[in-house]
């Protein structure tokens, strides 16, 4: 995937549910077009995983 597509998808979806490995390490679980989507998907994480760090966040990469 070249850095303009990658770019494209991102702007597509902004919204991204993160787990915090550590104080300096986050993994992106997903991308999502809509905060209620990711506050959504966040809410089914929690469950599944409720020790798991989880956080929305919108993300604004700026090229």
């Amino acid at each position: 995937m070249n850095r303009q597509t990658k770019g494209y998808r991102t702007a597509l979806a902004p919204w991204i549910v993160i787990r915090l490995v550590s104080p300096t390490q986050q993994t992106i679980v997903g991308r999502f077009r809509s905060r209620s989507d990711a506050d959504g998907h966040l809410a089914v994480l929690r469950r599944l995983m409720p020790d798991a760090e989880l956080q929305v966040i919108f993300d604004m990469e700026r090229d």
